[in-house]
């Protein structure tokens, strides 16, 4: 269960970028933005949504959106996944979870009957103001930008 809602904006946080600049809730206020967060950098879901999203990227800055993405690992691991798939825009090293944790994405998964904390794949459309217009919880990695695209046609 997410721990924000539609109209809520996100609680303030401060974390680092993928270039190692610190980055807050300021920086998301002025254009929407698209936040993903999704689980680990270079695993196989996570890659295709990032390359969905660096493809569809001139598209979503044409209808006047940023992308972030957020996820628990490391700014070098960042900078690693940044460089190997040509990602064009900015990913978050949560690493405490802070924002995560905040926003409800961080909680209780199951794989191969193991039970571990970690990201829930969700993406949040913001506003300006960095309030949420749209949430997406069952995200398709492969079309992550198409899927988008559909909420935002659908307002």
């Amino acid at each position: 269960m997410l721990n924000i809602k539609i109209g809520e904006q996100l609680p303030d946080f401060k974390t680092m970028t993928d270039k190692g600049a610190e980055f807050t809730l300021a920086e998301l206020k002025g254009s929407p933005t698209v936040l993903y967060f999704y689980p680990k950098d270079n695993t196989s879901g996570c890659t295709l949504e990032a390359k969905s999203l660096r493809d569809g990227k001139a598209e979503l800055e044409r209808r006047g959106y940023k992308i972030v993405g957020v996820s628990p690992d490391s700014v070098r691991s960042h900078q690693n996944f940044c460089a190997k798939h040509d990602l064009n825009f900015t990913l978050l090293a949560d690493v405490e979870h802070t924002l995560s944790e905040a926003v409800g994405v961080w909680r209780m998964k199951k794989m191969y009957g193991r039970e571990y904390m970690g990201i829930v794949r969700t993406t949040l459309l913001l506003d300006a103001e960095a309030r949420v217009t749209h949430i997406i919880e069952k995200v398709d990695t492969k079309d992550s930008y198409g899927q988008i695209i559909k909420v935002l046609d659908n307002k």
